[in-house]
Formats: structure tokens, sequence, C-alpha cells
């Protein structure tokens, strides 16, 4: 019998592709974690993609959430979070660990587990340790699934800062003065590395910056004007990071410039200069994220400075054999060199955060920044690449 007369079904339209936002983790970045996963739910396309919010708890547990992004900012200065946000005190989501089988599952105890469907792409943006430093990375390699971002070497590089800093000296990159004091040195003999942190001062100066070596967001960072104040900056740093790193003040301008990965591969931003805040010491966490000192798009450089720091940032991309974005933050010294300080594989990306605002200012919105960077996610495969 002929079948050219029989109603025919309609075809299914195809499905679209479904985003994660993973967000939250166990880091002291926490709260602007959360804050950036407002801004990305926000802006992503509903149209294009489905959208599953999950949290990571700060004890680590990984929570189904409300998909309520006006719920995710800072509010009377306090920083939202992931526990005020899941759906249970109790139940947690669990990511496939066969790379056969994307499908995402939702349990809580008592309870028959519950399919939450496949899974096609994550947006992690966890900042900090146990997310941004290659670990959540390694995971997500092992079950197959595609993901926004740097894999698990860039990651880890674009983390610890003292690894940061020899792979950009390796690729010819210029990093400013530095000194680690790690873990065993400090246990094993304390009054022998506070020399050491003295012994660099009288070569290259007071104020220093005593910094986390594995931490951003600038949390943990104190600047040191004279020896008085070191055993506290020390003390507040290894709260963040057993692992501490000494820096020399460099005297000159501060400079970011943001990098895209485009089908043609990566691509530099209008840079931007972030003043002295005036009520602050230095660039630090209340001034970034609490009173929102606003930088400068584009910076004031000349056009021949603009695409120097343009090339450098994209050579640091590409000496961390980083993927998707990153942020480059540089100074220029009062002789006019650029001076790497460090990158960031997952910067802030809330809206008042220099990268999105430097692509802003380069003719990417932020929606578009989101898409550019699930559909780059999207062309890529797991594994090695």
């Amino acid at each position: 019998m002929s079948t050219e007369n029989l109603p025919q079904s309609p075809e299914q339209p195809p499905r679209k592709p479904r985003v994660a936002v993973v967000f939250g983790g166990r880091s002291s970045e926490h709260g602007i974690s959360v804050v950036t996963a407002g801004a990305v739910l926000k802006a992503i396309d509903r149209t294009k993609y489905d959208v599953l919010p999950i949290g990571i708890t700060q004890d680590g547990r990984w929570a189904l959430t409300a998909d309520e992004p006006e719920r995710m900012a800072i509010v009377d200065r306090r920083q939202p979070s992931v526990d005020r946000l899941a759906e249970s005190a109790e139940g947690g989501v669990i990511l496939p660990v066969d790379p056969a089988n994307r499908e995402v599952v939702y349990s809580e105890p008592g309870s028959v587990p519950k399919a939450l469907g496949e899974v096609d792409v994550v947006f992690p943006v966890l900042h900090g340790p146990y997310g941004e430093d290659g670990t959540l990375q390694g995971l997500l390699e092992l079950s197959g699934v595609p993901y926004v971002g740097s894999g698990v070497l860039a990651s880890a590089v674009g983390q610890d800062k003292e690894y940061m800093k020899r792979v950009f000296t390796s690729f010819g990159l210029k990093v400013g003065p530095y000194l680690v004091i790690r873990p065993r040195e400090w246990q094993q003999d304390e009054p022998a590395a506070r020399r050491k942190i003295v012994d660099f001062a009288g070569e290259h100066g007071w104020p220093l910056f005593v910094k986390p070596a594995r931490a951003g967001s600038s949390i943990g960072i104190t600047k040191v004007d004279d020896l008085s104040g070191l055993d506290e900056a020390i003390a507040e740093a290894q709260r963040h990071d057993p692992k501490i790193l000494v820096e020399a003040a460099l005297r000159g301008r501060e400079i970011e410039c943001g990098v895209l990965e485009f089908e043609d591969g990566p691509r530099a931003s209008a840079p931007a200069e972030i003043p002295s805040p005036e009520a602050h010491a230095y660039y630090d966490f209340e001034a970034k994220y609490i009173d929102s000192t606003p930088g400068i798009v584009p910076a004031p450089l000349t056009p021949e400075e603009t695409v120097q720091v343009q090339r450098l940032a994209v050579d640091a991309f590409d000496a961390a054999s980083c993927e998707g974005l990153v942020r480059a933050d540089f100074f220029l010294t009062e002789d006019g060199e650029f001076v790497i300080n460090e990158i960031n594989t997952m910067p802030g990306f809330t809206p008042i955060s220099m990268y999105p605002k430097m692509w802003e200012a380069s003719g990417v919105s932020y929606p578009e920044l989101v898409d550019r960077l699930v559909q780059a996610a999207l062309r890529r495969s797991t594994g090695l690449r």
C-alpha cells in the first residue's frame, strides 16, 4: 500500500542545547561566584538554550537551586549564598561519570532519584580553588561533558600565581619581582621564612603585597608598608592558602585586557585602566565588588600602547594554553614597559566587572558574550585537543 496519502507525523523540533550553570563552591569567593551566576542566568538566551542552575554549597554539596537571578545579588553589603538558594537542605545533584550518558540526576534522602535530563555543556562560574583551578574541569573531562573556559592545565596554571609567573617567564613575558613561601618552609623554620621576606623587602623596598598563592578577587591580600604589618599580613594570606606569594610593589598604571575565543582564534578587547581608588589602599575586594570602583574603558593609552597590551594579552592566553576567555592584568611602569601581573581564567563576570565592560566597549554585549562562550564550548571536544 502506498503511504503517500497517509497523514504524516510532524517532525519533532530539535532539542535546544541544555546549559548547566554551576556556581558557588567551597572557596572564599563563593559569594562572588553566586553574583556572577545571577548575571549569566539573566543574560543567557532562553529561546536558544535550556538552562539548569546548579549551586555548590560551601561544604561541597551540589544543590538544585532556584532559577531566580534577582536573588543572586549583593544586598546591603551582604553576599548571596547557595544555601539560601537551594531547593532542599539535603538533596543533591549528581553529574554523570559515564561519557556515554550526560543525564543529570537529583536525589533526596528517602526519595526515588529524579532524572533532570541531559546536559550538553557546563558553564562553570566558580572562582578560586575547587572549581576554577582545574578540579571541576577534570571531573567534566572524565564525564565527557563540554564546558566553558580553559581546560585542566590552563585552569591550574591560572590559579597558582607562582607557576603562572614561571610559565610567563619561560615564554618571554616580563613579570615583577616575587617570592614564594611554601607551607613546609613556614612549618619547619618560621623565623628563616620570615627572614626571606625581610631580605626581599631589603632588596626591593617597601611596600610589599602579601597574598594567597591560589586565590582571587583580591581576597586575602594585604599591602604591607613596613615590618610592623608583616606578621598580620602573612596570617591573613594563610587563612586562604598555606602557600603565600610576596610581590614587590610596581609603580605604574594598572591596565587590564580581555581575551575571548572567536571562531578564528583568540582576540583581545579594548583595554581598561583601573585608577587608584580614593577610599582604599589599592584595588581590593571592597573596591571591586562592594564600592564598585569604576574602571576607565577604554584606557587612555596611545594607539601603540593599546596594540602592545592587546598582543601581550593574547600571548599570555596562548602561553598558558587557555581556552574560552581570560582577563590579563598588567602594570604599565613609569618607564613605559608592560609587566604582566596575572591572568584570570574565569574573571569576575558580573555586569559591573571589567571583563564584560571591556568587551562591551569592543562591540560585544553581555548577552552576546555569554552566547559566544557557550558556542565556543560546544565546538570543542573533551579530552586531548
